[in-house]
């Protein structure tokens, strides 16, 4: 380990800290031009890396998932952050126009998606809120947003970004966030997993890199630990596994372990982390076609095998009636589906011991795929305290299924939310999926379950990964976890918004593609949303997306619209 070069990158970073502090907001905007433009230029060699390193080829759809969690979402970010950028530099409040209410219950809501024509177009009938945490009023929103920006003379610091090896997009918006929201320099280490797009990420940042505000780090766990523990290092901040955490925070070992249980941190320093955690699909019974299983079928097995199934948010436990009539169907349909998609590389190092050593110790565990390489857990007691499917996060393609006694949607919803949030470790996303009869039938029931979720995002007919491109909404666990149960962990990012004191998000859906939408009283004009596994234009749209954020049109969006019912 180089820690010469380390510590003359802290020196850099310590010595550029303050000017970056009170840079005038144009200034800022200046350098977040240049990212966007950097990463326009980036975009295709960074996809070709990622998807040869994924096993994947270009012309496959599985692609997609590479061009739309990759270059798109930081393009996309950046667009939403420029926008509250300006109105800051200009005076505007930052929530100016944006649709504001108080709930019944006192908790403020503000709707972020969609805020045009164009994007309620790309974003195929989705829709999304923020809410706040209890407290917040509508007269004090507006000085609940964008906190660094309000200081007359606000002190820089140096953050430590320990990035993510799973979604190539994480690092890069981690680094973003520590820059542009949090006011900080940033020190962005590599994961090993993906340190391949680190001469991709360091052009991005290059004029930020060249005037002393970034720098980067690679290497193992040696190195994250040198830089966590750097007296230069002021905050730090770490997507990954929980396991990580309590070791930066507590220690490692046996000593670490009894430093978790007494809350005695070897590492004081503010951390904030996005951990992960097990997902869940709550399916509420109603009356459904034929059309109706299959697409759900697609849409719950996208839930969990997006991207290997290598998702912090991924969907690991499927809910359902014991007492639904059409239950077996929809099983039955899922398991087709896993049959029929793409096999592909378990890419993230040790995942298919772990997985298969998981699944050895299930009774009813289903196959599919040529390696077998994917699983379907089934038979599992809602009621067993130490079921590790709910209390431990797998990181693969694996979905497992329970169990919750009768048939009746409200009750249903009900006992579906206390099991999400008393049974399940984490709280990062959590979805509902339920058809609109019921829905409209059963909407207290369902407003009250949407409500009751103490989940960072909460889903209705979409997957809680969708508000991971939903850039002004916030992402990451709900919050309240004590530091030696930190479970999903602490603090947001995206969040363009600025938001201060945000809860989770709403993210909501079509129950049915866009073909027979309209019948249910839906409009919207996709088949299927571009992160369905089985979506046969998703590497069409997504690379069509990155030329829509260099320079957008509507020549580009019609193309895109048109690729999208292709799909």
């Amino acid at each position: 380990m180089d820690t010469t070069r380390i510590d003359s990158a802290f020196d850099d970073l310590s010595s550029a800290k303050e000017r970056w502090a009170v840079l005038p907001i144009v200034d800022k905007i200046r350098y977040l031009d240049s990212i966007k433009d950097n990463t326009v230029r980036v975009a295709r060699p960074w996809v070709e890396a990622a998807v040869k390193a994924k096993g994947l080829s270009m012309d496959q759809p599985l692609a997609g998932e590479e061009w739309t969690s990759g270059p798109f979402m930081v393009l996309w970010l950046l667009k939403d952050l420029r926008a509250s950028l300006v109105r800051l530099s200009s005076g505007i409040p930052v929530l100016e126009g944006y649709d504001v209410a108080t709930r019944p219950d006192g908790q403020v809501t503000v709707g972020v998606y969609p805020k045009s024509f164009e994007e309620g177009l790309l974003f195929a009938g989705l829709t999304a809120e923020t809410w706040m945490q209890p407290g917040v009023t509508e007269s004090s929103l507006e000085s609940s947003t964008a906190a660094f920006y309000r200081q007359d003379a606000p002190s820089g610091a140096v953050s430590v970004v320990l990035g993510a090896g799973n979604i190539a997009s994480i690092s890069v918006l981690d680094t973003v966030y520590a820059l542009f929201n949090e006011g900080r320099v940033a020190m962005l280490k590599m994961n090993p997993v993906n340190d391949y797009l680190g001469p991709f990420f360091e052009e991005i940042f290059a004029d930020l890199i060249a005037d002393g505000y970034v720098r980067f780090a690679y290497g193992g766990t040696d190195v994250g630990s040198y830089l966590t523990n750097h007296p230069t290092a002021e905050t730090l901040h770490i997507t990954g596994s929980v396991n990580s955490f309590n070791a930066i925070v507590y220690g490692k070992g046996d000593e670490g372990e009894a430093n978790r249980r007494a809350d005695r941190p070897v590492n004081p320093k503010p951390i904030d982390a996005e951990l992960g955690g097990v997902g869940c699909v709550l399916v509420v019974p109603g009356k459904w076609s034929a059309k109706d299983i299959r697409f759900q079928a697609e849409h719950i097995v996208s839930y969990k095998m997006h991207n290997s199934g290598f998702n912090c948010v991924a969907a690991q436990v499927l809910v359902l009636a014991e007492e639904w009539d059409q239950k077996d169907q929809l099983l039955d349909e899922i398991r087709v589906v896993l049959a029929e998609i793409d096999d592909r590389d378990l890419y993230y190092p040790g995942s298919k011991d772990r997985c298969l050593a998981r699944v050895r110790q299930s009774v009813d565990a289903e196959a599919f795929g040529a390696g077998d390489e994917r699983h379907l857990i089934t038979g599992l007691d809602a009621t067993d305290a130490d079921e590790s499917w709910f209390t431990e996060e797998v990181f693969g393609p694996v979905l497992s299924v329970t169990t919750l006694p009768g048939s009746d949607p409200a009750s249903f919803l009900s006992a579906a939310s206390s099991f999400a949030n008393d049974r399940l470790y984490g709280s990062l996303g959590a979805n509902i999926v339920i058809d609109p009869r019921t829905a409209k039938a059963n909407a207290e029931a369902l407003d009250a379950a949407v409500a009751d979720l103490a989940f960072g995002t909460v889903t209705v007919n979409a997957w809680s990964g969708a508000a991971y491109f939903m850039t002004r909404s916030t992402w990451g666990a709900f919050p309240g976890h004590a530091m030696n149960d930190i479970q999903s962990g602490r603090g947001v990012v995206h969040n363009a918004l600025m938001f201060d004191k945000a809860q989770k998000t709403v993210v909501r859906g079509p129950f049915a593609e866009a073909q027979r939408a309209f019948l249910k009283g839906e409009f919207h004009l996709s088949p299927k949303m571009v992160y369905f596994v089985t979506n046969k234009q998703a590497h069409v749209v997504g690379e069509k997306l990155i030329d829509y954020c260099d320079v957008p049109t509507k020549r580009k969006l019609a193309s895109i619209a048109a690729s999208a019912l292709r799909g």
